[in-house]
Protein backbone atom coordinates (compact mmCIF):
# COMPACT_ATOMS: atom_id res chain seq x y z
CA UNK A 1 0.00 0.00 0.00
CA UNK A 2 1.58 3.61 -0.98
CA UNK A 3 0.71 7.11 -1.24
CA UNK A 4 -0.65 6.59 -4.89
CA UNK A 5 -2.87 4.01 -3.95
CA UNK A 6 -4.16 5.78 -0.78
CA UNK A 7 -4.81 9.20 -3.03
CA UNK A 8 -6.37 6.95 -5.65
CA UNK A 9 -8.60 5.62 -3.03
CA UNK A 10 -9.46 8.65 -1.16
CA UNK A 11 -10.38 10.49 -4.78
CA UNK A 12 -12.99 7.45 -5.67
CA UNK A 13 -14.54 7.94 -2.36
CA UNK A 14 -14.88 11.62 -2.27
CA UNK A 15 -15.76 11.45 -5.57
CA UNK A 16 -18.45 8.43 -5.75
CA UNK A 17 -16.97 6.62 -8.99
CA UNK A 18 -13.93 5.85 -11.12
CA UNK A 19 -15.01 7.90 -13.96
CA UNK A 20 -14.49 11.24 -11.80
CA UNK A 21 -12.36 10.29 -9.72
CA UNK A 22 -10.07 9.74 -13.22
CA UNK A 23 -10.97 13.01 -13.73
CA UNK A 24 -9.44 14.66 -11.38
CA UNK A 25 -6.39 12.83 -10.99
CA UNK A 26 -6.36 12.96 -14.48
CA UNK A 27 -5.30 9.33 -15.39
CA UNK A 28 -7.65 6.96 -17.62
CA UNK A 29 -10.68 5.05 -15.85
CA UNK A 30 -9.01 1.42 -16.16
CA UNK A 31 -5.84 2.43 -14.09
CA UNK A 32 -7.54 3.78 -11.17
CA UNK A 33 -10.00 0.65 -11.70
CA UNK A 34 -6.74 -1.56 -11.52
CA UNK A 35 -5.17 0.20 -8.47
CA UNK A 36 -8.47 -0.02 -6.89
CA UNK A 37 -8.78 -3.70 -7.34
CA UNK A 38 -5.02 -4.26 -6.17
CA UNK A 39 -5.33 -1.95 -3.11
CA UNK A 40 -8.54 -4.25 -1.86
CA UNK A 41 -6.78 -7.52 -2.96
CA UNK A 42 -3.96 -6.18 -0.79
CA UNK A 43 -6.17 -5.43 2.35
CA UNK A 44 -8.41 -8.79 1.87
CA UNK A 45 -11.55 -6.57 1.94
CA UNK A 46 -13.76 -5.18 -0.15
CA UNK A 47 -13.65 -0.93 0.09
CA UNK A 48 -16.91 -0.57 -1.52
CA UNK A 49 -19.76 -1.96 -3.02
CA UNK A 50 -20.46 -1.79 -6.98
CA UNK A 51 -23.54 -0.67 -7.90
CA UNK A 52 -24.36 0.56 -11.65
CA UNK A 53 -22.24 3.10 -12.12
CA UNK A 54 -22.16 4.14 -8.75
CA UNK A 55 -19.48 2.92 -6.00
CA UNK A 56 -20.66 2.60 -2.14
CA UNK A 57 -18.14 2.73 0.51
CA UNK A 58 -18.37 -0.24 3.04
CA UNK A 59 -17.40 0.01 6.69
CA UNK A 60 -13.81 -1.38 5.68
CA UNK A 61 -13.50 1.52 3.54
CA UNK A 62 -14.62 4.57 5.69
CA UNK A 63 -12.32 3.04 8.11
CA UNK A 64 -8.99 3.69 5.49
CA UNK A 65 -10.45 6.46 4.18
CA UNK A 66 -10.17 8.20 8.03
CA UNK A 67 -6.55 6.62 8.14
CA UNK A 68 -6.15 7.65 4.33
CA UNK A 69 -6.77 11.43 4.65
CA UNK A 70 -4.37 11.44 7.54
CA UNK A 71 -1.82 9.74 5.85
CA UNK A 72 -1.93 11.58 2.95
CA UNK A 73 -1.69 15.12 5.26
CA UNK A 74 1.24 13.76 7.12
CA UNK A 75 2.96 13.18 4.05
CA UNK A 76 2.10 16.53 2.46
CA UNK A 77 3.11 18.09 5.70
CA UNK A 78 6.37 16.76 5.73
CA UNK A 79 7.27 17.61 2.28
CA UNK A 80 6.82 21.05 2.94
CA UNK A 81 8.26 20.80 5.97
CA UNK A 82 11.55 19.38 5.04
CA UNK A 83 11.75 21.31 1.41
CA UNK A 84 10.85 24.55 3.32
CA UNK A 85 8.31 25.45 0.01
CA UNK A 86 6.28 28.40 0.44
CA UNK A 87 2.57 28.18 0.56
CA UNK A 88 1.01 26.40 -2.35
CA UNK A 89 -1.01 23.25 -3.60
CA UNK A 90 -4.61 23.29 -2.21
CA UNK A 91 -5.78 24.18 1.38
CA UNK A 92 -9.06 22.41 3.07
CA UNK A 93 -10.94 24.52 4.97
CA UNK A 94 -13.69 23.87 7.23
CA UNK A 95 -16.37 26.65 8.67
CA UNK A 96 -19.58 27.25 10.15
CA UNK A 97 -21.83 28.45 7.96
CA UNK A 98 -22.28 32.14 9.67
CA UNK A 99 -18.65 32.58 9.91
CA UNK A 100 -18.16 31.55 6.38
CA UNK A 101 -20.87 34.12 5.25
CA UNK A 102 -19.73 36.92 7.11
CA UNK A 103 -16.41 37.07 8.27
CA UNK A 104 -14.27 35.13 5.96
CA UNK A 105 -15.04 36.90 2.36
CA UNK A 106 -12.15 39.68 2.95
CA UNK A 107 -10.28 37.08 4.93
CA UNK A 108 -10.31 34.63 1.97
CA UNK A 109 -9.83 37.71 -0.59
CA UNK A 110 -6.25 38.61 1.24
CA UNK A 111 -5.16 34.97 1.41
CA UNK A 112 -5.85 34.86 -1.69
CA UNK A 113 -4.21 38.16 -2.98
CA UNK A 114 -0.66 36.89 -1.09
CA UNK A 115 -0.76 33.44 -1.83
CA UNK A 116 -2.20 33.02 -5.64
CA UNK A 117 -0.64 29.60 -5.88
CA UNK A 118 -2.76 28.45 -2.78
CA UNK A 119 -6.07 26.98 -3.78
CA UNK A 120 -8.42 27.12 -1.11
CA UNK A 121 -10.81 24.46 -0.81
CA UNK A 122 -13.72 25.87 1.37
CA UNK A 123 -16.80 23.68 3.14
CA UNK A 124 -19.44 24.57 5.18
CA UNK A 125 -21.15 22.93 8.40
CA UNK A 126 -22.60 22.10 11.39
CA UNK A 127 -19.51 22.80 13.95
CA UNK A 128 -19.31 18.80 14.99
CA UNK A 129 -19.05 17.82 10.97
CA UNK A 130 -16.18 20.41 10.44
CA UNK A 131 -14.04 19.04 14.44
CA UNK A 132 -15.00 15.76 12.83
CA UNK A 133 -13.51 16.39 9.45
CA UNK A 134 -10.54 18.14 11.17
CA UNK A 135 -9.48 15.11 13.46
CA UNK A 136 -10.26 12.69 10.29
CA UNK A 137 -7.95 14.96 8.34
CA UNK A 138 -10.61 15.85 5.96
CA UNK A 139 -10.05 19.56 6.69
CA UNK A 140 -6.44 21.12 7.27
CA UNK A 141 -8.40 23.81 9.61
CA UNK A 142 -11.49 25.16 10.55
CA UNK A 143 -13.34 27.71 11.91
CA UNK A 144 -15.55 27.05 14.89
CA UNK A 145 -16.70 28.23 17.93
CA UNK A 146 -14.31 27.66 20.93
CA UNK A 147 -12.03 26.82 22.74
CA UNK A 148 -10.64 23.38 21.68
CA UNK A 149 -12.40 20.22 23.84
CA UNK A 150 -10.40 17.48 21.91
CA UNK A 151 -7.27 16.84 23.46
CA UNK A 152 -5.74 16.16 19.75
CA UNK A 153 -6.91 20.30 18.53
CA UNK A 154 -5.35 23.43 19.28
CA UNK A 155 -5.84 26.45 17.57
CA UNK A 156 -6.33 30.37 18.06
CA UNK A 157 -9.00 32.74 18.66
CA UNK A 158 -10.05 34.88 15.83
CA UNK A 159 -13.49 36.72 16.46
CA UNK A 160 -15.40 37.44 18.87
CA UNK A 161 -19.11 36.87 18.24
CA UNK A 162 -22.27 37.29 20.20
CA UNK A 163 -25.51 35.00 19.84
CA UNK A 164 -28.80 36.98 19.97
CA UNK A 165 -32.29 35.18 20.22
CA UNK A 166 -35.01 36.09 17.54
CA UNK A 167 -38.57 36.63 17.53
CA UNK A 168 -41.80 37.89 15.58
CA UNK A 169 -41.89 41.64 15.91
CA UNK A 170 -45.55 41.46 17.88
CA UNK A 171 -43.56 39.24 20.26
CA UNK A 172 -43.17 40.14 24.10
CA UNK A 173 -39.74 41.12 25.06
CA UNK A 174 -37.76 38.15 26.40
CA UNK A 175 -35.65 38.35 29.79
CA UNK A 176 -35.08 34.95 30.24
CA UNK A 177 -35.54 31.19 29.47
CA UNK A 178 -38.54 30.89 31.68
CA UNK A 179 -40.41 33.27 29.66
CA UNK A 180 -40.27 31.24 26.89
CA UNK A 181 -40.17 27.25 28.24
CA UNK A 182 -42.01 25.10 25.88
CA UNK A 183 -41.85 27.35 22.68
CA UNK A 184 -41.20 26.35 19.74
CA UNK A 185 -37.17 26.64 18.72
CA UNK A 186 -35.60 26.70 15.12
CA UNK A 187 -31.81 24.88 15.07
CA UNK A 188 -29.63 23.66 13.40
CA UNK A 189 -28.92 19.74 13.36
CA UNK A 190 -28.20 18.34 16.94
CA UNK A 191 -24.08 18.31 15.99
CA UNK A 192 -24.43 22.37 16.19
CA UNK A 193 -22.98 23.73 18.43
CA UNK A 194 -25.29 27.01 18.84
CA UNK A 195 -28.17 24.56 19.34
CA UNK A 196 -26.50 22.85 22.02
CA UNK A 197 -25.70 26.14 23.84
CA UNK A 198 -29.66 27.51 23.17
CA UNK A 199 -30.78 24.17 25.32
CA UNK A 200 -28.21 24.55 27.79
CA UNK A 201 -29.26 28.34 27.95
CA UNK A 202 -33.23 26.48 28.53
CA UNK A 203 -31.60 24.05 31.18
CA UNK A 204 -30.08 26.67 33.25
CA UNK A 205 -33.30 28.29 34.09
CA UNK A 206 -35.20 24.40 35.04
CA UNK A 207 -36.85 25.91 31.23
CA UNK A 208 -37.51 23.36 28.29
CA UNK A 209 -37.88 24.04 24.75
CA UNK A 210 -41.02 23.25 23.10
CA UNK A 211 -40.84 21.28 19.61
CA UNK A 212 -37.61 21.74 17.87
CA UNK A 213 -37.40 22.07 14.21
CA UNK A 214 -34.55 21.48 12.34
CA UNK A 215 -33.33 23.34 9.68
CA UNK A 216 -30.75 24.04 6.74
CA UNK A 217 -30.23 27.60 6.19
CA UNK A 218 -30.97 31.01 8.49
CA UNK A 219 -32.48 32.29 5.81
CA UNK A 220 -35.04 29.73 6.43
CA UNK A 221 -35.04 30.33 10.44
CA UNK A 222 -35.56 33.72 9.57
CA UNK A 223 -38.42 33.36 7.64
CA UNK A 224 -39.80 30.89 10.15
CA UNK A 225 -39.50 33.29 13.08
CA UNK A 226 -40.82 36.39 11.17
CA UNK A 227 -43.67 34.56 10.47
CA UNK A 228 -44.68 34.17 14.18
CA UNK A 229 -43.73 30.46 14.20
CA UNK A 230 -41.28 30.53 16.78
CA UNK A 231 -38.43 31.68 18.14
CA UNK A 232 -34.13 31.00 17.37
CA UNK A 233 -30.77 31.61 18.01
CA UNK A 234 -28.33 33.36 15.83
CA UNK A 235 -25.21 35.14 14.98
CA UNK A 236 -25.79 39.13 15.70
CA UNK A 237 -22.81 39.66 13.07
CA UNK A 238 -25.19 37.49 10.44
CA UNK A 239 -28.39 38.89 11.43
CA UNK A 240 -26.80 42.69 10.66
CA UNK A 241 -26.14 41.16 6.84
CA UNK A 242 -29.79 39.53 6.31
CA UNK A 243 -31.93 41.20 4.02
CA UNK A 244 -35.23 40.17 6.27
CA UNK A 245 -33.21 41.25 9.38
CA UNK A 246 -36.43 44.17 10.07
CA UNK A 247 -38.97 41.52 10.14
CA UNK A 248 -37.73 40.37 13.81
CA UNK A 249 -36.56 41.51 16.73
CA UNK A 250 -33.59 40.66 18.86
CA UNK A 251 -32.74 40.28 22.55
CA UNK A 252 -29.37 39.34 24.16
CA UNK A 253 -29.15 36.12 26.50
CA UNK A 254 -29.63 36.26 30.04
CA UNK A 255 -26.15 35.84 31.55
CA UNK A 256 -24.36 36.56 29.34
CA UNK A 257 -24.62 33.44 27.45
CA UNK A 258 -24.16 34.56 23.77
CA UNK A 259 -20.25 35.81 24.10
CA UNK A 260 -18.42 33.51 22.41
CA UNK A 261 -15.40 33.06 20.77
CA UNK A 262 -14.65 32.03 17.05
CA UNK A 263 -11.15 29.83 16.92
CA UNK A 264 -9.22 28.47 13.85
CA UNK A 265 -8.81 24.80 15.02
CA UNK A 266 -6.14 22.22 13.77
CA UNK A 267 -4.94 18.83 14.09
CA UNK A 268 -2.06 19.47 16.88
CA UNK A 269 1.39 19.23 15.86
CA UNK A 270 -0.25 20.20 12.41
CA UNK A 271 2.75 22.44 10.78
CA UNK A 272 1.79 22.94 7.07
CA UNK A 273 3.55 26.05 5.19
CA UNK A 274 -0.27 27.00 4.02
CA UNK A 275 -1.55 26.87 7.61
CA UNK A 276 0.81 28.78 8.69
CA UNK A 277 0.50 31.36 6.61
CA UNK A 278 -3.36 31.40 7.54
CA UNK A 279 -2.24 31.51 11.58
CA UNK A 280 0.32 34.39 10.59
CA UNK A 281 -2.83 36.74 8.90
CA UNK A 282 -5.10 36.48 11.66
CA UNK A 283 -2.43 37.08 14.22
Amino acid sequence: MDLTQLEIFRAIAEEGSITAAADRLHRVPSNISTRLRQLEEELGSELFRREKLRLHITDSGRTLLDYARRILALADEAKQSISGQHPQGIFTLGAIESTAAVRLPPLISHYHQRWPQVELDLSTGPSGEMIDGVLSGQYSAAFVDGPPRHPLLEGIPVFQEELVLIGALNHPAVMDAASISGSTIYAFRANCSYRRLFENWFARDNAVPGKIFEMESYHGILACVSAGAGLALIPASMLENMPGRSSVQAWPLSGGMGNIQIWLMWRKGSHSANLEAMVGMLQ
